[in-house]
């Protein structure tokens, strides 16, 4: 956890010299939200529906699984999702970007490549959002898109929104950036149509998101593979370039490994050095590490996979969402 992560979640004095700054950033984002609400700026809307998967604070939240799940949902309710995200930290010079399980990660961004390979859906990435929705529904045949992030992203027009909150970390302090952890307020939440809570969720309006499954694969021989349990009594090398390395970390312990932790930060760009350690033990990465690493890969490099799921009720709701799109769009931009 760096300095500024430290103010967030364990406060500081730091925090107090801080506080006029996240004043004046909330009232640009109040006004800017009302000025799209208002009609003073443009937002698009697609011919097909739109949810949006995003946040309200920094860091990771989860929304990578639920996004994997949802995609998941929508095609066994019969729709042929689509997926957009910002493509962030990648290098393309040009956007958008269709992305395919093969595309390479330095130039759409990790997350993008990982969405692409477990939602098994088409993709197209943009920093311009709205502009990657267009791309996808001209060159495939989608009936519904699902926006990965970019709740904030208020041109793209939207029909449902799912806010994800980390359920350890919560809200830290309270405070919008750069005091706290906040893009938006915290009410922000009273607008959005889902809150889940990766964790436990702690009031009736969340629904809670959890590990149903977690298994291990060779980075270097993907076709071996290995139940969580062959971790247990080993020490092993944990890599995490995540939102919320710790939150990986103890997914390892959980399943008995004695970790030796190695964070780094969230989209590292990874080399050869970062895997190496100077012994044999297991290395043990993410699956969103492992899309940069597999060029580099060797035989003790492993990948936990997870599959997360949220409470039945979900669906319940989303079924309701879906049917009742178009009734009640005024909250929408």
């Amino acid at each position: 956890m760096n300095r500024i992560e430290r103010i967030w979640y364990e406060g500081g004095l730091a925090y107090l010299a801080l506080l006029p700054f996240s004043w004046l950033f909330r009232c640009v984002v109040t006004s800017r939200r009302w000025l799209y609400l208002n009609g003073w700026l443009k937002i698009n809307h697609f011919s097909v529906p739109l949810i949006v998967v995003g946040n309200i604070s920094v860091g990771g939240t989860g929304k990578t699984p639920f996004v994997v799940w949802l995609a998941r949902f929508l095609r066994q309710a019969g729709y042929k999702p689509g997926v957009v995200s910002r493509g962030y930290r990648g290098k393309a010079t040009q956007w958008p970007q269709f992305v395919t399980p093969e595309s390479d990660p330095f130039l759409v961004g990790d997350e993008a490549v990982l969405l692409a390979r477990r939602c098994r859906s088409p993709m197209a990435v943009a920093p311009d959002r709205a502009a990657a929705v267009t791309a996808l529904l001209k060159n495939h045949d989608c009936d519904i898109i699902i926006s990965d992030d970019g709740l904030q992203h208020y041109a793209m027009g939207r029909d449902i929104e799912i806010a994800m909150i980390d359920g350890p970390r919560r809200f830290g302090n309270g405070a919008m950036l750069p005091a706290g952890p906040l893009r938006e307020p915290i009410v922000r939440l009273d607008d959005v149509d889902l809150v889940i809570v990766n964790g436990q969720a702690s009031s009736a309006d969340e629904f809670s998101m959890t590990v149903v499954q977690r298994y291990l694969y060779n980075l270097h021989e993907s076709t071996q593979r290995q139940e969580a349990s062959f971790l247990a009594g080993r020490t092993v090398h944990g890599i995490a370039g995540i939102g919320h390395p710790e939150k990986f970390f103890e997914l390892l312990k959980q399943a008995g490994a004695e970790v030796i932790p190695h964070p780094f930060a969230d989209h590292h760009a990874y080399t050869s050095d970062d895997l190496e350690f100077g012994d044999d033990r297991l290395v043990i990465m993410t699956e969103k590490d492992a899309v940069k690493c597999a060029d580099f890969s060797a035989p003790h490099h492993w990948v936990m996979a997870i599959e997360m799921e949220p409470e039945p009720q979900v669906e319940e709701s989303l079924q309701m969402l879906l049917k009742n799109i178009g009734a009640n769009n005024d909250k929408r931009v």
